[in-house]
């Protein structure tokens, strides 16, 4: 069974409403990333970080997974299918997508401010100051935030190492450490980048542009995928 690895970024989940962050009109034009994503913004101003990831949550349990979710869901029907995501929705997983691995951590999560290792469910949207793990330390989102390690960088290259086929959906690639991971991948394989801003100004050897919206391009090369027909 062939092996298709997904790099999916802000673009992937913008079509169902998420509001992305570095757009013309993305979230840090509202927001400076030091006031609300780096361990220092943690320390000086916690409810402002509390607040900032709960409004996050509860904009994600208002919106649905949209057609190119679903669409990478369907190719699990004929391939062994890894969704490597940048994003800390759970559209994936809602539409379908059973193996995903999120580079950047998963905003349904919380985690202990002590231990970065007792990770845990959060009900509902909001976390609230004062909120602890059973050790006792104050619960914080489960998001990687700037100046910190990304943990699963290192299972991601693995996973595309091993590929047989790569999607590159909704993502710029230009942010590392997630940008390195196209480098992983064997060089002869087929490689398909969809974006509305993919654009051949530095060609590469076998990746094939497709700059179109990842609603409308996505089900199209996964009905090609599926029925056997030339991508």
């Amino acid at each position: 069974m062939k092996h298709i690895v997904v790099l999916t970024g802000a673009g992937m989940s913008a079509e169902s409403g998420i509001k992305t962050f570095r757009d013309h009109n993305g979230l840090w034009n509202d927001y400076r990333v030091e006031e609300v994503a780096t361990p220092e913004a943690w320390a000086r101003n916690m409810d402002l970080v509390i607040d900032f990831y709960n409004q996050r949550r509860k904009q994600l349990l208002a919106v649905e997974p949209n057609p190119a979710h679903y669409a990478l869901a369907r190719l699990e029907e004929r391939f062994k299918v890894s969704v490597v995501t940048q994003n800390i929705d759970d559209l994936h997983e809602r539409a379908g997508s059973t193996n995903v691995l999120h580079l950047h951590g998963e905003l349904k999560k919380v985690r202990s401010s002590r231990n970065p290792d007792k990770v845990y469910e959060l009900e509902g949207w909001e976390l609230k100051k004062g909120d602890t793990c059973p050790e006792g330390s104050q619960l914080r989102p489960h998001v990687v935030w700037f100046g910190e390690p990304v943990p699963n960088i290192v299972p991601a290259a693995e996973i595309c190492s091993m590929a047989d086929m790569l999607l590159i959906i909704g993502t710029s690639m230009n942010v590392y450490p997630a940008a390195g991971l196209f480098a992983y991948t064997p060089g002869e394989i087929p490689k398909y980048y969809i974006d509305p801003g993919a654009r051949d100004t530095d060609p590469i050897p076998g990746l094939h542009l497709i700059a179109d919206k990842a609603g409308k391009a996505v089900p199209a090369l996964v009905e090609k995928l599926l029925t056997g027909g030339s991508a």
